[in-house]
């Protein structure tokens, strides 16, 4: 109830430093960009200078204050390195390799970087992430109606690594390629006696997974951060088996497809979303579909429901309100079967929700968001940097 009550004041805090700082703005537009620069590193600055040709490449350093219901809220501290290759010019879009390091009142730990780098002329992109996370987390069992009473909490240590190499072929915007997908998880504390303790099931001790991906990228984005136009889709195919190391063989698909319009002569973008997650075999406990989370199914605690195989898709309407501040309302549905052919209409899980953004840099378009997002006898709050989507 604390935070229920707590949050919708944050909102209204929110609001009104975001009000109060763009009437500022309004006076003086160059007070936020100082302030921003304060925290910015230029590597290349001299030699952007002396050479118009080289892109002023810069380092957002930033302290991390977010929200989420899966964290509580957390704090550290994060940079993200937004650069281009020697020689590229415009028709090279901004690579982006951010990373943070995050600790949570939940006493959890979590260090994240993600990279997508484009060569000169986009002819290559080497794409992916690493995490590594000490992470409490809420377990309600497996399937799609396990019961709120469920509800118990269990620790695990994660270390991802997934790096794909991909070339431009065929068309300007479609990459393919592949990589490696190394996922551990391990130290899994569960409660005594609870349901996790007692079942029996791939992975849920913890397990080792190394598999080899084939993968397509189709990225005709305007903007990596904030995209107002374009296609973005991922398709990833994993064959996971105990030659390379790993504990279980498995296969795992996943797709994530987002395209985004401006539907009136302004600069309002409607952005739409669809993600799945397709597992067979001797799936692990750390390989399944977890349902919810503070980019899809908001509303919704991250693993709410799991099972083997998660569809969800979701719409947002972006709109500027005045200056820097904005406003999007969104709506999803979806739902986690264990078998592909158990999905039905019927049974579809719905969230919806608003949120403000504040423009905090205006160049790569990168927002600080607020989002208040409802689910089924739900509802979470997610403070964060950069779209859900």
């Amino acid at each position: 109830m604390k935070r229920l009550i707590f949050l919708p004041i944050l909102s209204i805090l929110f609001l009104s430093f975001t009000v109060s700082a763009q009437e500022e703005l309004d006076k003086e537009e160059g007070t936020l960009k100082k302030f921003v620069e304060i925290f910015t590193i230029h590597p290349n600055k001299k030699a952007a200078a002396a050479d118009s040709s080289l892109y002023p490449s810069k380092i957002i350093l930033a302290p991390i204050i977010n929200y989420s219901p899966e964290t509580s809220w957390g704090f550290g501290v994060g940079a993200k390195y937004l650069f281009k290759m020697r020689g590229s010019g415009d028709e090279t879009r901004t690579s982006n390799m951010p990373l943070s390091a995050m600790y949570t009142l939940e006493n959890q730990f979590i260090l994240f970087s993600g990279f997508e780098i484009f060569t000169n002329r986009e002819e290559w992109m080497i794409y992916g992430n690493f995490i590594y996370q000490d992470f409490p987390r809420l377990y309600y069992g497996i399937g799609r109606n396990t019961p709120t009473e469920n509800e118990e909490h269990f620790n695990f240590n994660q270390v991802l690594f997934e790096p794909l190499l991909l070339k431009r072929i065929f068309t300007k915007h479609l990459f393919i390629g592949g990589g490696i997908r190394y996922n551990r998880v391990y130290n899994v504390k569960p409660k005594e006696n609870g349901i996790l303790d007692e079942q029996i099931f791939p992975g849920s001790s913890g397990a080792t997974n190394i598999g080899l991906e084939l993968a397509a990228v189709y990225d005709s984005r305007d903007n990596i951060l904030n995209a107002t136009k374009g296609w973005f889709m991922e398709l990833t195919h994993g064959i996971y088996g105990k030659s390379l190391g790993g504990e279980h063989r498995f296969n795992l698909t996943r797709l994530d497809l987002k395209h985004y319009i401006k539907p009136f002569k302004n600069d309002d973008v409607l952005a739409f979303q669809f993600k799945a997650h397709i597992s067979h075999g001797d799936v692990p406990f750390n390989e399944l579909a977890l349902f919810g989370s503070q980019e899809i199914m908001r509303g919704y605690y991250e693993g709410r429901f799991i099972e083997r195989h998660l569809l969800a898709a979701q719409v947002e309407y972006r709109k500027k309100l005045i200056g820097r501040l904005g406003g999007v309302v969104f709506i999803g549905f979806g739902d986690v079967a264990n078998r592909f052919h158990d999905f039905s209409i019927k049974n579809l899980r719905f969230s919806a929700g608003l949120g403000l953004r504040f423009l905090l840099e205006k160049r790569e378009r990168l927002n600080i968001r607020l989002d208040w997002g409802f689910g089924k006898k739900t509802n979470n709050y997610y403070l964060n940097i950069a779209e859900a989507f």
